[in-house]
C-alpha cells in the first residue's frame, strides 16, 4: 500500500500522486524492527493457550488505553502519566481469562533473577503490566490443578528474540474470532523522519476481521507486500448491514483483542498514552465491530527513546496514525496465519478460503 499524497483530478476521477514517499514495512515487517525490541512466545497445544512478552534491554516508557467492556489486566493503573513509576520492564499477552494475568508473575520473577526492575533500597520489583483474552471455550484441555500461567510467562520470557512465530502462537495460540480463528499478529512501518513504529496483536474478537463473510480483510486498505493475501477489499459490502453475533461455539463474553504498538521516538508517558488511544482506530478499521461490551479490548503503547522528536507535537500525531495503520494490519496477519488444530471451534482463513 502506498500512502503518498496528491491531489484529485475530476477528470480521470483519480489521485494525482505527489511522488511524496510513504509509510514502508520495516525488514521483519515486526514489531522487533524497533530497534532493541524483543518478543517471547510460549503456547501449550493441549490448552489451547499461550502467552507473548515484550521486552528491551532497559526499561522504556509506556502508555495503556482500553475501549473494551470486559477488559482483565495488571498494573495498567500505574501506567497513568502522574504515577510514580515512568517506566516498565516489560509488557505481556495472555489467554486464559483471569487466570493468565498470573503470567505476568512468572515474568517478574525471571526478569527479578535477571537483576531487573524498580529500585526500592535493596529490592528490585519489575514492572510487568499486561492483559488477557478469553480463551476457555475453544475445545482446549482446562481441567489443571496447577494454574500453568505462570510457568508459560516463564517460558515465553527464555524465548525472547527479533524473530518469533506469528498466527497460531503465544497468546493468540486458542484466539478466536466471530466466524474464523484468531491468532497473533505484528506488522512495521517506517515513517518520515526515520521512526520506527511497530505493532502486535492478539486477536481474539467478537466481530469479524473479515468483509461479510468475504475472504476479503476489512484492514485491506492499508495492507503492504500482499501481507495478508493481497485480496484488496470486496466488491460488494452492504454498508448498512447490522453486525453478526456470536454462533453457537461462542459465548458473549468470551472474547477481547489485546495489542502494543511501539515506538523508537523519545516521549513521555502522556505522549506514550495518546499513542495508544490513536491506536485503537486501527482495532475499529480492522474488526467489525469492535470495542464491544463483549470485548475487553486494550492497546499499550510503548516508546524505546532512541530517536529524539524533531517536531513534537507532528510526529507524535504521524507516530499515532502509523500505530493505528500497523495495528490494523497486524490484526488480518494474525487471522490471515492462524494454523489449523485438533479441536478447533472456529477454520482457520486458510482452510475456510484458501484450500489449507
Amino acid at each position: 500500500m502506498s500512502t503518498e499524497v496528491g491531489a484529485y483530478d475530476a477528470k480521470s476521477n483519480r489521485l494525482r500522486r505527489s511522488g511524496a514517499g510513504g509509510m514502508k514495512p520495516g525488514p521483519r515487517n515486526a514489531i522487533t524492527d524497533v530497534e532493541g525490541l524483543l518478543v517471547g512466545n510460549a503456547s501449550d497445544a493441549g490448552l489451547k493457550s499461550g502467552v507473548s512478552v515484550v521486552l528491551c534491554e532497559r526499561p522504556f516508557a509506556a502508555g495503556v488505553h482500553v475501549m473494551g467492556g470486559a477488559p482483565g489486566s495488571r498494573e495498567t493503573e500505574l501506567l497513568a502519566p502522574d504515577r510514580h513509576v515512568q517506566e516498565v520492564d516489560a509488557i505481556f499477552l495472555s489467554g486464559g481469562s483471569a487466570f493468565g494475568l498470573d503470567a505476568g508473575s512468572g515474568i517478574a520473577d525471571g526478569l527479578r533473577e535477571a537483576g531487573r526492575g524498580f529500585q526500592v533500597g535493596t529490592v528490585r520489583v519489575p514492572i510487568v503490566p499486561g492483559a488477557i483474552l478469553f480463551d476457555l471455550l475453544n475445545g482446549g484441555d482446562k481441567a489443571w490443578r496447577v494454574n500453568p500461567y505462570s510457568a508459560l510467562g516463564r517460558r515465553a520470557l527464555a524465548a525472547a528474540s527479533e524473530d518469533f512465530a506469528i498466527g497460531t502462537a503465544g497468546a493468540g495460540t486458542g484466539a478466536t474470532t466471530l466466524d474464523l480463528k484468531g491468532g497473533l499478529g505484528t506488522a512495521s512501518a517506517v515513517i518520515s523522519g526515520g521512526y520506527a513504529v511497530g505493532a502486535l496483536a492478539a486477536v481474539n474478537a467478537v466481530g469479524s476481521a473479515v468483509q461479510q463473510g468475504q475472504p476479503n480483510f476489512w484492514a485491506a486498505p492499508f495492507e503492504m507486500d500482499g501481507e495478508f493475501g493481497g485480496l484488496g477489499a470486496a466488491s460488494s459490502v452492504d454498508p448498512h448491514a447490522e453486525p453478526r453475533l456470536w454462533p453457537a461455539l461462542q459465548e458473549p463474553g468470551a472474547n477481547t483483542t489485546i495489542a502494543v504498538v511501539a515506538t523508537d521516538a523519545q516521549l513521555s508517558q502522556a505522549q506514550a498514552t495518546r499513542i495508544a488511544v490513536a491506536a485503537h482506530d486501527g482495532l475499529a478499521r480492522s474488526l467489525v465491530p469492535s470495542h464491544t461490551l463483549f470485548d475487553g479490548d486494550i492497546v499499550f503503547a510503548i516508546a524505546t527513546g532512541a530517536r529524539r522528536l524533531k517536531e513534537s507535537s507532528a510526529d507524535v500525531l504521524r507516530i499515532g496514525h502509523a500505530s493505528a495503520a500497523c495495528l490494523s494490519r497486524a490484526v488480518a496477519r494474525g487471522v490471515y496465519s492462524a494454523e489449523k488444530a485438533a479441536n478447533d471451534a472456529t477454520p482457520t482463513w486458510k482452510v475456510r478460503f484458501g484450500g489449507g
